[in-house]
């Protein structure tokens, strides 16, 4: 299909209610509708491979002194277990719309699933560190296949009543993992070795492997789609290039304020910004011109989804960024041990857990616009309190002040991307899921990156770890970075009220 094509269906749908839910308006009809058991096993199934992935992103986060220690590296070195991570996660997601035609399902979640395994593995028996970085690309690969595949099949299988609390337990895998790795990698560097983390995770993907075998249903015909390796290289380089580039632009500012050489992560960040940027814009002109595109890009000619992918994009800055930010000032700031700063993002998270199911619910049943603009105006008190009190917090004031931002946000931010994805026509749904998908992965590394970096900075100069001036130091960063969170909610919110009162126009 080429761009003429595409953008005459496009307007086609847009004029056909038929093909499309009115996601301004609740959601009234056949809403007896029942969920059936193989898809809920489904989604069980390929959500617990996504979890374990996401999962595994953040502990490895808190066990780097650990892996420093075993395997005689430093600081710039380790952190590479994370980057090459989010990496191959990023590069794999897009390729995710070009699967779903290509393959069937269980065929997706047999690969993922394998990959998942084999890294696992490696993680288990690895005596060498590069074995350490094999093993996180092949566990990227794994996962950024997994996460797109369970969008898929929600939004593919699910009853159109219950769309809105599916893609609920969909969005908190995505949520909550990251929100308590901090927590496990806490607790399990303080009974077990690290790698126990990984042993653990075995008979989970074997038996999500079984439960998905038994579950998984192909529901739609595979296509011969066609994957067009230049548009595949320019993309890849692209999101390669964009999270390499902030990854060691952080390196860099952070070496530079604490006087040790920087020229290398600034150059290395410099290169990679251009080759990214210029690679995105290479992959925007090839799938303009394409016959079979690898992304239809098209979808975003929309301004309610070119809005609502903003918010998507932005808010992980917070929310993934938020598990970095309160474990480091909890130690760095108040003083207090590993596994009690990674348990105070746990209320938040579980919290989370329950809530973003019922976020979903209220979506059914209200439509898209109070259930999302109603918490993420409420979520963005959690970072206004951490702002006023930022100079005078206790361990108690962080948990609970995170406590309210998680349970709004988990809230309102599963319906951002069924929102959105109410505006696309069907065909091009897999598209759109890839595009949320990975801007969500690019947005957590933004997040990581950019608090690391303003931390370093505002603690550069200011004495040895665990002295006087150091804490207040830090706290005096934490202020920093709460009020850039509250910027960020609010542009995020702005971004939504817009696209629904666009819609509201339209309608």
């Amino acid at each position: 299909m080429n761009d003429e094509e595409e953008s005459e269906l496009m307007s086609h749908e847009s004029v056909n209610p038929k093909n499309r839910v009115n996601a301004a308006a609740p959601i009234n009809e056949k809403i007896d509708e029942k969920i059936p058991g193989k898809l809920l096993g489904a989604i069980v199934a390929v959500g617990s491979l996504a979890f374990i992935g996401i999962l595994t992103e953040t502990v490895m986060t808190v066990l780097f002194p650990a892996l420093m220690r075993e395997f005689s590296v430093d600081t710039a070195t380790v952190q590479w277990i994370t980057t090459i991570y989010l990496l191959s996660v990023a590069a794999t997601m897009p390729v995710s719309s070009f699967l779903k035609r290509r393959f069937k399902l269980k065929t997706i979640f047999v690969a993922a699933v394998a990959l998942a395994l084999i890294g696992s593995l490696i993680m288990i028996v690895a005596t060498a560190f590069p074995w350490l970085i094999i093993a996180r690309v092949i566990q990227g690969v794994g996962s950024g296949i997994a996460t797109p595949l369970m969008m898929n099949i929600i939004l593919e299988q699910s009853p159109r009543s219950k769309i809105g609390r599916l893609m609920g337990v969909g969005s908190l895998v995505i949520t909550v993992a990251p929100a308590i790795g901090p927590t496990v990698g806490g607790a399990v560097t303080s009974i077990l070795p690290w790698r126990a983390i990984f042993v653990a995770a075995i008979p989970l993907m074997i038996i999500a492997l079984v439960v998905g075998l038994a579950c998984i249903e192909q529901k739609s015909p595979t296509e011969a789609a066609y994957l067009d390796p230049l548009q595949l290289g320019t993309i890849v380089l692209a999101l390669v290039g964009m999270v390499l580039g902030l990854n060691q632009a952080g390196v860099a500012v952070s070496a530079a304020v604490a006087g040790h050489p920087a020229v290398t992560s600034g150059v290395i960040a410099a290169i990679a910004f251009v080759v990214g940027f210029g690679s995105l814009a290479a992959f925007g002109l090839l799938s303009k011109k394409a016959f079979s595109p690898l992304l239809r890009l098209g979808i975003l000619r929309d301004k309610v989804v070119l809005l609502h992918l903003v918010a998507y994009l932005i808010m992980p800055i917070v929310s993934i960024g938020f598990g970095y930010v309160i474990t480091n000032i909890a130690q760095l700031s108040l003083g207090t041990n590993a596994f009690l700063a990674g348990s105070l993002v746990l209320p938040g998270a579980l919290i989370g857990a329950v809530c973003a199911p019922i976020g979903g619910w209220l979506y059914d049943r209200f439509g898209a616009t109070r259930p999302i603009l109603v918490p993420f105006g409420v979520a963005t008190l959690g970072p206004v309190l951490l702002c006023i009190f930022s100079l005078h917090l206790t361990p108690a004031m962080l948990a609970g002040f995170y406590f309210i931002f998680g349970f709004c946000f988990a809230m309102g931010n599963a319906n951002v991307m069924t929102s959105a994805l109410s505006e696309i026509p069907h065909e091009f749904a897999p598209d759109g899921n890839a595009i949320f998908n990975t801007s969500l992965q690019f947005g957590g590394a933004a997040g990581t990156a950019l608090f690391s970096t303003m931390l370093a900075v505002a603690q550069a100069g200011h004495g040895e770890e665990g002295s006087a001036e150091f804490m207040h130091a830090t706290a005096q960063g934490g202020t920093w970075i709460f009020a850039v969170m509250i910027v960020i909610c609010a542009i995020s919110w702005a971004s939504l009220f817009l696209a629904f009162r666009i819609r509201a126009r339209r309608a």
